[in-house]
């Protein structure tokens, strides 16, 4: 059943780097709450108690918006095969922009990617396990590739016109702050 930990155990670093994907849930004090999926190929464990992802852009920030007002962030995985387990990672974030200093650190520990929007930097302080009986059996079959080919038609500078029009604000008229600096 479920447990409560203070970090990542190497087990369960093991569990994370087999899943294909995981869950992103960020607040604001008001508005609407945020709950959004990524490919694992943008995660990243930097020790047990910190990790990093790769947000690629899309259309919506929400994660970014959020961040600037509350820090709070949990990610979730999801065994949809093999053996059942959820996983949960609390913690507080700070993100990073293409012009951080912090973001050209990280982005050596992924594969170029021209979606590339920020690196999230979470310090976990608290990891949950519970038995994720309920979830379903699912076959992976492949990454997509929609979202990369769309980033490197689109270039760097439609990208930067794709954020300027749409990842400025978020659904609530939250800033993002991707333009500035």
């Amino acid at each position: 059943m479920g447990k409560k930990l203070l970090k990542i155990t190497s087990k369960l670093q093991d569990f994370i780097k087999d899943q294909k994907i995981f869950f992103v849930g960020t607040a604001a004090a008001e508005g609407r709450i945020n709950v959004s999926p990524k490919g694992t190929d943008s995660f990243c464990i930097i020790d047990e108690n910190k990790i990093v992802w790769l947000n690629l852009t899309g259309s919506g920030n929400e994660t970014a918006a959020h961040l600037l007002k509350n820090d709070r962030m949990t990610i979730m995985f999801c065994a949809f095969e093999g053996n059942p387990l959820i996983l949960r990672l609390y913690g507080n974030a700070t993100i990073y922009h293409t012009r951080d200093k912090e973001f050209k650190n990280y982005a050596t520990l992924f594969e170029e990617n021209a979606g590339a929007r920020q690196i999230i930097e979470m310090k976990v302080d608290l990891v949950q396990t519970s038995c994720g009986f309920g979830v379903p059996f699912m076959d992976y079959k492949e990454e997509r590739s929609t979202l990369i080919t769309w980033a490197e038609e689109k270039g760097k500078d439609g990208i930067e016109a794709y954020w300027e029009a749409k990842n400025t604000q978020s659904i609530d008229g939250f800033e993002t702050k991707i333009m500035e600096g």
